[in-house]
């Protein structure tokens, strides 16, 4: 069997490896959206141009026979419907939460899609250019949502004769999965692991990382391969701390750019227990993102995934997502309006990177005005308007417009999904008695080299980092 490297590689978004068996069979793990660049063209650490990424595939739609999801983050699963569009007819399998979550997600992404299309065909009318078409539309994603196939996790189900699958829980987001694969070839079972993203042990809301079965062979995330988070205990402080420092002493806006699926939850999660404790002074706070209200219906309707803290804390509080000066904002008319909020609030919004979504707006509005902070609760790629905030830029083009940044910005890695080098380690720690080769995916390539390093080590052994289109066979 051989295994080809087509996005992530040296990279930290767009994941997506092709499995192919000697027999012709072949699937995806994940099949990610690159998500990242701004304006111009990017170019990846593995020195090939990252500008059409999105647009063209390392192989033919047509002969893929399945693809695996390690969980619903759209830079794993954002080009399935492009995939579906360009000839797939196999199955997508995830879990159930997983596919409850990209029925809402990948809706969302083509709406993206078809209203940044429309947004440069105004100009291109104008100037004689031809019109350009969207990744895909809605009718590709009820396509591509018609071929999903849930499973539980720690439940072994075959997606070919000779290749069986099983789920387990990740740690990272609602229904996030390591994927373990046994896959019966020439007389041999190979056990084959991907780690998907790693989550974090003793998170608010999911249950914490599990390791995955012995392998022979592992793909391994490597997002925060080069250092340890910041330490938990005093995380719920210091979020206090910057509430208060911005809504009361400053009287200004605390902006919060982060994800709709996961991030946004566990914001709303910890302020629901400080309001709950009577800690959160009396300020309106707005979640402004369809996709996150969409998102916390979803997770309501998953208690499976929770951790055993959240359903003891849901004995006296039903609702963890909700509670008195908490407002839900879906249309764009209430999202407009808060920009001509005056008072001290607090705005969750989306995306977490600031490069899409109404985040951007609230950028474009606030970053100039010094009562106002901007708190970083997660990784953010290097040329989106969050990673240059979180480098320290004096300004930002948004929207057409430079601004200057006189706002507060404040980081907390802490509220990171993903897990940090000790972390990420303890979760593959058991893999060492047994993996023959490990291949580092979904970092840049200066984390990868660390993380790889620290594994050698600790005693593993063959550890590489492929480049984009890299195959290896086993």
């Amino acid at each position: 069997m051989k295994i080809k490297f087509c996005g992530a590689a040296r990279e930290v978004t767009g994941s997506c490896h092709l499995i192919t068996l000697n027999d012709g069979f072949r699937f995806l793990l994940d099949c990610g959206l690159y998500q990242g660049a701004d304006e111009g063209e990017a170019s990846g650490s593995s020195g090939i141009s990252l500008k059409n990424f999105n647009e063209r595939w390392l192989f033919s739609p047509r002969d893929i026979d399945a693809v695996v999801l390690s969980h619903a983050h759209i830079d794993h699963t954002g080009r399935l419907p492009k995939l579906v569009a360009d000839g797939f007819r196999g199955k997508v399998y995830a879990t159930h939460a997983t596919r409850d979550l990209c029925g809402i997600m990948l809706l969302d992404s083509a709406k993206i899609q078809m209203n940044d299309a429309e947004y440069d065909n105004r100009h291109r009318r104008n100037t004689g250019e031809p019109e350009r078409k969207p990744l895909y539309t809605t009718e590709d994603v009820h396509q591509t949502i018609r071929q999903f196939a849930s499973y539980n996790y720690e439940q072994w189900f075959h997606i070919h004769p000779n290749v069986r699958v099983m789920y387990r829980d990740a740690g990272h987001i609602l229904g996030s999965a390591s994927v373990s694969l046994e896959i019966e070839e020439d007389g041999r079972v190979i056990r084959l692991a991907f780690t998907g993203d790693i989550g974090r042990p003793n998170r608010p809301i999911l249950g914490d990382p599990l390791p995955m079965p012995d392998a022979d062979y592992v793909i391994c995330e490597s997002t925060y391969g080069d250092r340890e988070h910041e330490a938990a205990p005093g995380e719920i402080q210091n979020l206090i701390r910057i509430v208060r420092h911005t809504c009361v002493e400053k009287k200004g806006k605390l902006i919060i750019p982060a994800f709709a699926v996961g991030r946004t939850q566990e914001i709303v999660y910890m302020l629901d227990k400080l309001y709950d404790a009577g800690e959160l002074p009396h300020i309106p706070i707005y979640v402004d993102s369809p996709l996150a209200v969409n998102a916390t219906n979803v997770f309501l309707s998953h208690p499976e995934c929770f951790d055993a803290e959240l359903h003891e804390h849901m004995i006296d509080d039903e609702d963890p997502f909700g509670f008195n000066g908490l407002f839900y904002i879906r249309s764009v008319e209430g999202s407009k309006k808060l920009n001509t909020v005056q008072k001290p609030c607090i705005i969750i919004s989306a995306s977490g990177m600031m490069n899409a979504g109404r985040i951007r707006h609230h950028l474009l509005n606030n970053i100039e005005n010094k009562r106002n902070t901007f708190l970083i609760v997660g990784y953010c790629a290097p040329n989106t308007p969050g990673g240059r905030l979180r480098d320290g830029a004096q300004s930002l083009y948004i929207m057409g417009q430079n601004k200057q940044v006189l706002a507060d910005i404040e980081t907390m890695d802490s509220f990171s999904a993903h897990g940090d080098r000790q972390e990420m380690y303890d979760f593959l720690e058991n893999q060492k008695r047994t993996a023959r080769n490990i291949w580092l995916v979904h970092g840049t390539i200066d984390r990868q080299e660390k993380w790889r390093d620290f594994l050698v080590d600790k005693g593993f052994g063959h550890v590489d980092i492929p480049v984009l289109g890299e195959e290896v066979e086993i």
